[in-house]
């Protein structure tokens, strides 16, 4: 943990009984801003203090995630650099460490090593991913949540399903691959944000993880704003909509979609894989990874 710089004496990490480690980064794993909002709002509301943060020299770009120049009260110039911070919380029934920040542009495995080295320092028993992905949803519906792991005690305790996917991948899914080797138990919750509304922030995706991952660590769901953002997020789509009839046709068309495949769990239960089509994504994780990686490259080529 040699690129790790302590905002306080490094031995209150042994305050801590054995915190869950909950994660997310900005970028690429983070549509609508809905992971990174999540852990956000975690920090925020249960009070986490510093305990760390990443040295960013080693594992940032600095032309391609800049850092910022601010003017204090004396009007003197300070340089804020884009860095990963590392928090603590003790929440009713476990204790937490977040971990929030920009995705690392250089040297994935050394930055992986930071975090799974405080891992294994504090005790973590479970590290939590947090990320969010484009599909093909309507934000007029509950939020589709994607839980997957590699860990078989993991997937059975939580009701996750076992990771399949294959291709490009991020920090989240480095993350993961490094904590199963490092034999340090990991789980990866996803939220689906509307790729309509790609570039909006979702309060209401946020509100989905927070939810899930309290309820995978034990503590109740701290108050926020967020569901007062939610009621405005869905009325800023809902006037956009209403000024897009191709739009409203569209978004029409997959509220029925989520509708009809509600409406078919309920009666039979959850659906197999074998059973999707094409169009349906929602209930099948590798097919929802699958397209949105795919949506990313062709953004990327485009």
């Amino acid at each position: 943990m040699e690129h790790l710089r302590w905002s306080r004496d490094r031995s209150d990490l042994a305050s801590l009984h054995h915190p869950v480690i909950i994660t997310a980064f900005t970028g690429w794993n983070d549509a609508g801003d809905a992971a990174s909002l999540a852990v956000r709002t975690l920090i925020d509301a249960t009070g986490a203090q510093p305990v760390a943060e990443v040295d960013p020299e080693p594992f940032t770009d600095f032309a391609t995630i800049r850092p910022q120049v601010r003017l204090d009260a004396e009007r003197r110039r300070e340089i804020l650099w884009p860095t990963v911070g590392i928090w603590s919380a003790s929440l009713p029934g476990a204790d937490v460490l977040f971990v929030l920040g920009p995705e690392p542009s250089l040297r994935w495995r050394g930055f992986c090593s930071q975090i799974l080295g405080l891992a294994e320092e504090a005790g973590s028993p479970l590290l939590i991913t947090l990320g969010a992905l484009l599909a093909d949803v309507p934000h007029s519906r509950a939020v589709q949540l994607i839980g997957t792991a590699t860990d078989l005690d993991l997937i059975e305790r939580f009701d996750l399903q076992p990771s399949r996917y294959e291709g490009p991948t991020g920090i989240v899914g480095v993350l993961q691959a490094a904590a199963g080797d490092a034999g340090i138990p990991a789980a990866s919750l996803w939220a689906a944000v509307p790729g309509y509304a790609s570039q909006i922030p979702s309060p209401k995706a946020a509100t989905a993880l927070i939810h899930r991952a309290c309820a995978m660590i034990g503590t109740p769901v701290p108050h926020s704003s967020l569901g007062t953002d939610t009621i405005a997020y869905e009325n800023r789509l809902a006037a956009l909509i209403n000024d897009d009839q191709d739009l409203a046709l569209y978004v029409a068309r997959l509220e029925s979609l989520a509708d009809e495949m509600a409406l078919e769990e309920d009666q039979d239960g959850p659906l197999d894989s074998d059973q999707l089509d094409d169009e349906s994504l929602l209930n099948d994780p590798d097919a929802l990874v699958s397209e949105v990686e795919r949506f990313l490259r062709e953004q990327k080529n485009d």
